[in-house]
């Protein structure tokens, strides 16, 4: 599969961060991150097969703060999760569904 037909999203960090393109399932967390903003996602909220993971490598291979807060469920299956909230401040500078849009 080509980059071009995967999910992408171009950020920059503010104020002075350096443009960088994101692809694949790292792109769909990190705009799931935005959209969600103080209230942060969970793998149960937004679930994706390793959300964990792609957090990882937002905050490894891109250098994004997102904070990990640590909360217990109930159920049948009672444990523990985690809520990623996005602490870096992210400006969107274009996506695929904007330059399909401009096409």
């Amino acid at each position: 599969m080509s980059n071009k037909s995967k999910i992408w999203i171009r950020v920059k960090v503010l104020p002075d961060g350096e443009p960088m393109t994101i692809y694949g399932r790292e792109a769909w967390c990190l705009r799931s991150l935005i959209e969600a903003g103080e209230k942060g996602c969970t793998p149960i909220s937004h679930p994706g097969p390793r959300f964990a993971a792609y957090v990882h490598d937002l905050r490894h291979d891109f250098g994004l703060v997102i904070e990990s807060i640590h909360e217990a469920h109930a159920g049948a299956y009672p444990g523990s999760h985690c809520r990623y909230v996005l602490r870096s401040s992210v400006a969107i500078l274009e996506d695929n569904d904007t330059a399909r849009a401009a096409a």
